[in-house]
């Protein structure tokens, strides 16, 4: 047989093969894309929820307030001012300023240019300054960081309201929990079968005096204020109270519990804690973040924190590169201020929170500050003055206002020292007018400054029911 022969034979094989191939494909006896067999059915259809909805349109939750609304008479508020400032119940030295918030026109006047003790009030300008930057959104991260096999490194970067144990993601104090963190830690060690470490304090974030020199020592005694560090356990509070005694060394004092939140993890210490910064490599192997700045901010004019305060003040000062000291904070804030567009000639920050000797603002800085935070044109401030302890609802002002026509349209921030009482916020009229206001007095008569509170809230009142337009 010629190769011509065997090729056709060759080629004849091929081809049988082939088709029986294609026979056995169609039976689904190899495999290939033919068959014979029935189509699958078509899917059934994707099932609907019971009693889906299109979700309804978006609406605003509180009504905005109408910009052509009345402005009340500057006459009629002039002579509330007026009557304030001569309230010889209030003593001799007296600031009143109100102005319109949409358009900064002053409606009453008396003193405003004085300078006075502002005490808590002056809370608002580090509110103010830790908005404009690092900003609303930043957090402060607790870290662990490990250096060799065992050797951790609690290292704080500004969070005094951690917990002890879990964070909880709803609340502002305790937000960032060590536990979570010890959690993280162990779980780091576990992938190396250890179970025993050293541990470091790193908490050099801060320097200088931990609590500023005009702050009265009788202050932290009695827990008016803690000294700042980089990280505590519920700003470094010993009983759960408001104004409890606080930790003498509120770093070491988280350093300890994160020690305990460790060993619920398996993980023990071995010797003591020691303050340190890490010397060679080191890899992250924990962290917890604070609630955002914004919400930071918010609690510490609800709760007029002095101790939060002063360490947002030297947050600001890290962040525009300064020290994180308490004169760097002063430093910061007031620059942070001034940016805004504040003249705060003659002003003095003898600290943050109001509660040193020295401090002094003039009814005119306050109120354009407290006017920034609720102005449209700077909504990165807007947490500041939805902040705000609300009259008779919420804050330093839940207990005020439960009887008086400000409640609830007032929103506030309080100052009070022996004979000074302050006050400083928005309220919005029968005719639905925001008005910005600050009240200062520093000369109040022994045993008055509850008096002279009440004859604030009564002013502010005034304002509230004014539908006075002519």
């Amino acid at each position: 047989m010629g190769w011509g022969a065997r090729a056709g034979v060759a080629a004849g094989v091929v081809l049988v093969l082939a088709g029986g191939y294609v026979v056995a494909d169609a039976y689904d006896v190899v495999p290939g894309v033919l068959t014979t067999a029935e189509p699958y059915p078509e899917p059934n259809p994707f099932p609907e929820a019971p009693g889906a909805v299109a979700a309804p349109p978006l609406e605003v939750g509180l009504p905005t307030l109408d910009d052509a609304a009345p402005v009340p008479a500057a006459g009629s508020v002039q002579a509330l001012a007026d009557a304030l400032a001569a309230d010889t119940r209030l003593g001799p030295r007296v600031g009143v300023l109100v102005t319109d918030a949409a358009t900064g026109d002053v409606l009453g006047a008396s003193g405003d240019t004085v300078g006075h003790v502002p005490a808590s009030t002056l809370k608002t300008l580090t509110a103010a300054a830790a908005l404009a930057s690092p900003g609303a959104h930043a957090t402060l991260p607790t870290r662990a960081l490990l250096e060799g096999q065992e050797t951790v490194y609690l290292v704080g970067g500004g969070d005094m309201m951690l917990a002890a144990g879990a964070g909880d993601p709803t609340a502002v104090n305790g937000r960032a929990g060590l536990g979570d963190l010890a959690a993280q830690v162990a779980g780091e060690l576990r992938l190396t079968g250890r179970t025993t470490i050293s541990l470091r304090l790193d908490d050099t974030l801060f320097t200088g005096a931990a609590v500023a020199p005009t702050v009265d020592p009788a202050s932290v005694r009695n827990g008016y204020v803690a000294p700042v560090a980089a990280l505590a356990v519920d700003i470094a509070r010993l009983e759960d109270e408001e104004y409890a005694p606080r930790a003498e060394d509120p770093a070491m004092a988280a350093a300890d519990a994160f020690v305990a939140a460790l060993a619920e993890q398996g993980v023990t210490v071995t010797g003591d804690v020691v303050r340190a910064t890490p010397e060679g490599e080191t890899r992250t192997v924990g962290t917890v973040e604070s609630a955002p700045l914004s919400e930071v901010v918010a609690y510490l004019l609800q709760h007029s924190d002095n101790t939060i305060t002063e360490v947002v003040g030297r947050v600001v000062a890290i962040d525009a590169g300064l020290p994180g000291s308490a004169a760097g904070a002063a430093q910061a804030v007031r620059s942070a201020v001034e940016g805004l567009g504040v003249d705060l000639t003659g002003a003095a920050l003898a600290d943050l929170s109001g509660l040193g000797d020295g401090s002094v603002l003039t009814p005119a800085q306050l109120d354009e500050v407290v006017g920034l935070l609720a102005d449209p044109a700077h909504p990165q401030l807007r947490p500041g003055a939805i902040g705000l302890p609300v009259a008779g609802l919420s804050g330093t002002l839940g207990e005020r206002y439960l009887d008086n026509a400000g409640r609830g349209v007032v929103r506030a921030k309080t100052g009070s020292l022996p004979n000074v009482t302050s006050l400083a916020g928005t309220v919005v009229t029968a005719d639905d007018r925001l008005l910005v206001f600050s009240l200062m007095a520093d000369a109040v008569p022994d045993g008055g400054t509850y008096g002279a509170r009440l004859i604030f809230d009564d002013f502010v009142a005034s304002l509230a029911e004014c539908g006075c337009t002519s």
